[in-house]
């Protein structure tokens, strides 16, 4: 966080912008964003948005279509920049150049950058995380360090101001830290209570250590091969 992004931010309204674009898992943007939701109706002095490039519905990789409140235009200027992951339809995204020069732009002005799942390679690929620690999820983790980031196996990860979380869920757990961040512990207890976020998952804890990335490979590759079939230079770089 530098001193000037300071200055500009310093007795305005912290606004908590979550990138929208096609395809993109919902949980990826739901979770965090209704965490900083609670946390504005909590604490005076914080916004939370969805920034897109039309305020128009736009398709998930579920049945849910989802609408952006701002576009880019509108919301120059943010607090904190979220960017929510998916599968293919993200996979493309890293080859197009205006969402990942909206998301440099935006960056710069911004005193705090995250990411949710996949969201992490749209900012490797639009050079935001070069040189930084930072996480995806866990099927494509190893892809970071094509776009010179140091893939990091933790639920989340805070490298400077950039913060990138694990898949999916994980975005809920990073949401909570930056509002203890924020706001303090005990705010960020209050959200957790409020959203009644206390898994219990019925089958137990992933075992990570039984897991084994490497016998989905394969899978990766067909998913990289569909979405970046045009761009057959960004194809090699993630393939080979």
């Amino acid at each position: 966080m530098t001193d000037s992004s300071a200055l500009r931010h310093e007795a305005t309204v912290r606004t908590i912008a979550f990138v929208q674009y096609p395809g993109l898992t919902p949980l990826d943007i739901v979770g965090p964003l209704q965490v900083f939701s609670m946390l504005s109706h909590l604490v005076p002095g914080y916004d939370t948005v969805v920034v897109g490039e039309r305020i128009e519905p736009m398709a998930t990789d579920t049945p849910l279509s989802l609408v952006p409140s701002h576009t880019f235009e509108t919301m120059p200027d943010p607090y904190a920049l979220i960017v929510p992951g998916g599968a293919v339809p993200t996979l493309a995204a890293m080859a197009d150049e205006k969402l990942l020069d909206r998301l440099r732009t935006a960056a710069v002005r911004s005193e705090i950058v995250g990411s949710v799942c996949t969201g992490s390679l749209l900012l490797a690929a639009a050079g935001l995380l070069e040189g930084r620690r930072a996480n995806s999820h866990w099927m494509y983790r190893s892809l970071l360090a094509r776009f010179g980031a140091i893939p990091v196996a933790e639920r989340w990860v805070q490298d400077g101001n950039v913060i990138t979380a694990a898949g999916v869920s994980a975005g809920i757990d990073m949401a909570l830290h930056l509002v203890g961040e924020l706001a303090g512990q005990d705010i960020a207890r209050k959200v957790q209570l409020f959203i009644e976020y206390d898994p219990k998952p019925p089958f137990g804890p992933i075992d990570w250590e039984a897991a084994d990335p490497g016998q989905y490979t394969s899978r990766r590759r067909e998913s990289l091969q569909q979405a970046l079939a045009n761009y057959p230079a960004l194809l090699e770089r993630l393939t080979s």
